[in-house]
């Protein structure tokens, strides 16, 4: 069982056929309902004593006034660690996929592109699908170089003694040697490291910068982050498909919060980000509400997996929908897509 929780076999069970109950039909499950729902020869008030212990332990809650219950984010993820039962995937949509991905004649981009529609079509969700990165991109040094009008030359130079130029817009001008401290701390602070994971510790320590350092701190931390983030044209690497579907789910019924979560999509660097972490995982990931550390995904659910080339995880696809998402069909979906999609890659080279 995750983290310190200890339940009963009943709670666990109970618990179980809520958010079963919940994810079909999207609404409060009242004891009443969970209890002719379980099966269980218990009594009513069996059922209703065991709901408020799962509510006391923050599993479940009850929404406004409603008599019934709802999963709550620690509760979702207690049922994907430990109570999810994933069904095998459905033949004809692992047929769909493999005819669709495998195919003759497609090029990269439209395998990718195969991939990011079959999986938006089969869960009724957004899919992402991350162009692949055929190797891992590891910062060597960086120099900053002062030019007019407030702007700074970065030469960002990685794996094998590759340059990458980048000019920044300042919000004051910084004279050489602010640079050179600038670019001392950097590369004491990230060299040797891969740069997906040096953008995620700069977001961090920039938000530390504003309270624990002094503004000078927070300006080099703001350059840095500048510096190393995707060029619009470098940020056209994930693919996605199904935003609109999204519009079906009563949880996406806010128009702000539809809203923040499309520009999102159509930003994309947050979405590189968090999809970079999940270069480094092995197999499914999922991100329930907060967990994912970007607040446009609060009440979403993001289920990824990382594709592979032979030892190589050359990227990361996933869908994004509502947490109440029927984890157990999505989860082998993303996976088995995963899998199809790299072997696919593979046979192109």
């Amino acid at each position: 069982m995750s983290g310190e929780l200890s339940l009963t076999e009943r709670a666990q069970y109970l618990l179980k056929v809520l958010v079963e109950h919940h994810i079909r039909d999207g609404k409060p499950v009242a004891s009443t309902t969970l209890s002719r729902s379980s099966g269980l020869k218990v009594s009513a008030a069996t059922v209703r004593n065991t709901m408020s212990d799962l509510e006391g332990m923050g599993l479940i809650q009850s929404p406004h006034t409603s008599a019934g219950r709802v999963p709550t984010q620690k509760g979702y993820r207690l049922f994907v660690d430990n109570l999810v039962a994933v069904r095998p995937m459905e033949q004809i949509d692992l047929s769909l996929i493999q005819q669709e991905i495998s195919g003759t004649a497609k090029n990269t981009h439209e395998v990718l592109s195969s991939a990011s529609l079959l999986l938006s079509q089969i869960t009724s969700m957004a899919s992402v699908v991350m162009v692949p990165r055929h190797s891992r991109v590891i910062l060597r040094h960086m120099e900053f170089l002062p030019l007019s009008e407030g702007r700074v030359l970065a030469i960002l130079v990685t794996n094998r003694d590759e340059v990458q130029n980048r000019i920044i817009q300042t919000d004051r001008h910084f004279d050489e040697s602010e640079l050179r401290q600038a670019a001392n701390w950097f590369n004491q602070t990230f060299e040797g490291e891969e740069l997906s994971l040096v953008r995620g510790r700069l977001v961090t320590e920039l938000e530390r910068s504003k309270t624990e350092m002094d503004e000078s701190m927070h300006n080099i931390v703001q350059m840095a982050q500048q510096a190393v983030t995707p060029r619009e044209s470098e940020q056209d690497q994930v693919m996605v498909s199904g935003r609109s579907k999204l519009m079906d789910y009563e949880e996406f019924n806010e128009m702000d919060r539809l809203r923040q979560l499309f520009n999102a999509f159509s930003e994309k660097h947050d979405m590189i980000h968090l999809l970079d972490q999940c270069m480094e995982a092995d197999g499914v990931q999922v991100f329930i509400g907060e967990e994912s550390g970007y607040s446009f995904f609060d009440d979403c659910s993001v289920v990824t997996a990382p594709y592979s080339h032979g030892d190589e995880v050359m990227g990361v696809l996933g869908v994004v929908g509502p947490t109440r998402m029927a984890y157990d069909r999505v989860i082998p979906v993303v996976d088995m897509t995963a899998k199809i999609l790299g072997s696919a890659l593979k046979l192109m080279d």
